[in-house]
Formats: structure tokens, C-alpha cells, sequence
């Protein structure tokens, strides 16, 4: 089901995406919880927006030595130049036994791009209970998103093939094509297969700082699968909102992950997307909620 994608050189340009993305998680710090950093190559036009969180939740546990991230609340408020670098500065909320809290900014110049609330939790490991995994072929029986790329309508195709010649820094296994890549309106769940594209070491905060990022993939997405009022793949805006992550249990990220995302109301210009992120065994790793604009484009 890849054939029409190369994929020896897509593991490749994965490969070197994650580079990129671990390069610009390398925070600076320039003075007492401020840290300066830079960006992974631009394939939106703009600062991805989880890389944006990814480096929020990093540099509010860089001031947090003793207990995880369990949350984060964050509010995309301007578009970044992935050219210019980032400015963030931590907040000490709140230290405690237990918990701590954070609340970080990320500036670009003069220009707000994000704020955040960040909570830390020493959590212990009993009792547990979740809902189930979904139940869906595995990662093997799937194609790469890339195929959906390199087999999309003509007139999207120049348009959408920066999935293929910038891919995003993860393996990406999907039964079906996603909305900007040509796929049709739907309702209901949607899952994909997600991990890491090699072994990133054992440090527990970097796995969760990776899924954080990737859990920004594909939730505005699933918001125009479900929209019951676009006439076609143009003609719209469509921008996040924010995007809340809650992590349930230490995450193992260079493993298969399965991300299940649906769109629970579409509400004027506004809809919520929900997610939930369980790990090859099936257990619920961490939930995900997101609100997206979706409004005619301006004409």
C-alpha cells in the first residue's frame, strides 16, 4: 500500500525531521527560568503549534526537579516565523509536597504566541482504570500518511506535498485519507498509528515533551472531517484555538501509539475535538482536547 511513496527516503527525511525537532527542544537559558530557543523546518507556513507546547511543557519542568508534568492548558494567540527564535519565560505559580505549577509565555520579538498553564504531580501507580483501546488493524496492515499525500486529488497535490518533502518527525500509519489530504466528510472516531521513527533514550520528560508535540497532528483535521457545511477543500480558514494535554502514566514514545480523535461539537465558527492516545498494550497513556476557528475565508 506504499508503492506509490518512496519509502526508504521518506524513514529518511523522518529521520532528519526529528533531528530538527530535538535540535529546536534544546532550550537556551539566557537568565532565571528564560530560555531561548529555535525551530524545526516550516511545513504550515508558520510554528506548528506543538512544538510550541512541546517547548512550553519542557521549560516549565526544567524549574520542576521533582515531580512530572500531568498537564498542560495552552492558548495559541499569534502565528510564529519559524526563521526568528523564541523567547520563554516560566512562571512559579505554585510549590508543593506534591504539586507544582507553571505558567509559561512564548514570545516571539514582541508578539505573544503562546500561554500555558502547566501542572507537575508526583502521581502514584495504583488504582488504575481507563477505557478500552480501540480496536483497528495494526500499523503494519496501514499505509503511511505519506501515501494519502502522493495519491491526493490533482489539484491538491502541490499544495499538500510538503508532507512528503518536509514530513513530520514520526511514523504515521492511517486507514484512511485525512481531510486536507483529499479524504471525505465524516463523522464518528477516527485513529491513527503514531511513534517516533528510532530509540531517543530513556528520559522520561523528553518521551512526554514528544508525545505532547505530536498530539497536535490531525485534531484540526478531524474538526473539517466533521464539519457539515464545507463545499469543498478550499473557501475556509482554519486555525487552532488551544490545546489541552493530561498525561496518565509515563509514556514509552519511540514504541507504536494509537491516537484516536473525534469531533464532539461543531458549534458556528467553533468546534472541540477530543483525543485519546493508549500505547501498543492498550492503556490510556493520555487524553487530548483541542478547540479550532472554522470560519469563509476572507474574500
Amino acid at each position: 500500500m506504499t508503492d506509490t511513496v518512496d519509502v526508504d527516503h521518506l524513514q529518511r527525511s523522518i529521520q532528519d525531521t526529528l533531528t530538527e525537532l530535538l535540535r529546536a527542544l534544546e532550550l537556551e537559558p539566557v537568565a532565571a527560568d528564560r530560555f531561548r530557543a529555535g525551530s524545526e523546518s516550516d511545513r504550515f507556513g508558520r510554528i506548528f503549534g506543538g512544538q510550541v507546547v512541546g517547548q512550553a511543557l519542557l521549560a516549565a519542568a526544567r524549574t520542576v526537579p521533582d515531580h512530572p508534568p500531568h498537564s498542560l492548558h495552552a492558548y495559541f494567540v499569534q502565528t510564529g516565523d519559524g526563521t526568528r527564535p523564541l523567547d520563554i519565560a516560566v512562571q512559579r505559580i505554585r510549590d508543593g509536597r506534591s504539586m507544582a505549577t507553571r505558567q509559561v509565555t512564548v514570545t516571539q520579538d514582541d508578539r505573544t504566541l503562546l500561554t500555558a498553564l502547566v501542572s507537575f504531580h508526583d502521581n502514584p501507580d495504583e488504582p488504575r482504570w481507563a477505557a478500552p483501546a480501540p480496536v483497528l488493524p495494526g500499523p503494519e496492515q496501514l499505509p503511511v500518511l505519506q501515501h494519502w499525500a502522493a495519491t491526493a486529488p490533482p489539484a491538491l497535490r502541490p499544495q499538500v506535498r510538503h508532507w512528503i518533502d518536509v514530513p513530520p518527525p514520526l511514523d504515521i500509519r492511517i486507514g484512511e485519507a485525512t481531510y486536507f489530504l483529499g479524504g471525505r466528510p465524516a463523522e464518528g472516531p477516527r485513529s491513527h498509528w503514531m511513534r517516533l521513527p528510532r530509540d531517543v533514550g530513556d528520559d522520561p520528560l523528553l518521551h512526554r515533551v514528544l508525545l505532547a508535540y505530536a498530539s497536535d497532528y490531525l485534531l484540526l483535521d478531524a474538526a473539517l472531517r466533521a464539519h457539515p457545511d464545507l463545499s469543498g477543500h478550499d473557501g475556509f480558514q482554519a486555525v487552532s484555538l488551544d490545546h489541552s494535554v493530561w498525561l496518565h502514566r509515563p509514556v514509552r514514545f519511540d514504541r507504536w501509539h494509537v491516537y484516536t480523535q473525534n469531533t464532539t461539537v461543531v458549534s458556528g465558527h467553533r468546534a472541540l475535538v477530543r483525543g485519546t492516545i493508549h500505547d501498543a498494550a492498550g492503556a490510556l497513556v493520555a487524553s487530548t482536547s483541542q478547540e479550532v476557528l472554522i470560519r469563509p475565508a476572507e474574500r
